[in-house]
């Protein structure tokens, strides 16, 4: 999916690409739902402010993201976010309560420092932010991290009540009807090529959310979640392939610390879990 918002490049506006996203998502999304027999009670809801919310914090999340990836190497825009998961542990001690013990923040505080490592090359034209360059797809990445973190909270929240395929429903039927307001905003009609790539980050995008959500159904989170840094590789492989994307030293340095932050901070759950 990130591939194609790549090669979309900045033809087309993020609020539109966040509608084609989400709208087409629905597709497989609903699909699924029907496939699991949830289409009518899986789609039960007592909590339609929770889920509105939670389409506002994701569009929000996306738009961000797809506007640094345009902006950004594959693997650079990549590694900014990871600095999600990060945030979603301060974030969980804030508004959800949650105990972080001193090894947890320890492993947040070095993830952070790879945050700046990697972040760091990109703001020698922070003057020039409103410019549209790589300094602004590296704002956008990092703010984008910190709105899918607070997703990630809200959808902590909806599980409690909320059945998974209303959230995944929801949060893009929701999300496809906000970004509606963006229409008088600079949309634009996109050729043959550009409607390709913008129905297949919807339907990759889908199928790519019934994985992440199948993944975490049938195996450990602390099994799952170390295996989505994988996708570094991926992404600097198809940095390198399609776009003659090389990332630096000092980029992979700074990734390298925040997944090794992001996958201390896995094991140490996975072994307060077992005690």
């Amino acid at each position: 999916m990130l591939v194609m918002i790549k090669l979309l490049g900045t033809r087309v506006p993020p609020g539109e690409v966040v509608f084609f996203r989400s709208a087409l998502a629905l597709i497989p999304v609903v699909a699924w739902v029907a496939w699991r027999g949830e289409l009518r009670t899986g789609l039960q809801t007592r909590r339609p402010w929770g889920h509105l919310l939670r389409s506002v914090i994701g569009v929000t999340a996306m738009g961000l993201w797809f506007t640094g990836v345009q902006r950004l190497p594959l693997a650079d825009g990549l590694a900014i976010t990871y600095a999600a998961p990060l945030v979603t542990v301060s974030l969980a001690a804030i508004l959800l309560g949650e105990t972080v013990r001193l090894q947890r923040w320890g492993a947040v505080v070095v993830g952070f420092v790879g945050v700046l490592i990697v972040l760091a090359p990109h703001m020698k034209d922070v003057g020039h932010l409103m410019e549209g360059g790589a300094a602004t797809g590296a704002v956008a990445c990092f703010c984008s991290a910190f709105f899918m973190a607070l997703a990630q909270i809200q959808v902590s929240r909806l599980t409690e009540t909320e059945r998974t395929g209303a959230i995944v429903v929801y949060f893009s039927g929701g999300s496809a009807v906000l970004m509606l307001a963006t229409a008088p905003f600079g949309w634009v009609m996109p050729d043959a090529s550009d409607a390709l790539l913008l129905a297949g980050c919807g339907l990759f995008g889908g199928f790519g959310q019934i994985f992440l959500t199948e993944a975490f159904r049938h195996a450990d989170a602390s099994v799952v979640a170390p295996l989505e840094y994988t996708s570094m590789l991926w992404a600097t492989a198809v940095g390198w392939a399609l776009f003659g994307e090389i990332p630096s030293g000092t980029v992979m340095l700074g990734a390298g610390v925040v997944i090794a932050s992001g996958i201390a901070i896995v094991l140490h759950e996975r072994r307060a879990v077992e005690h």
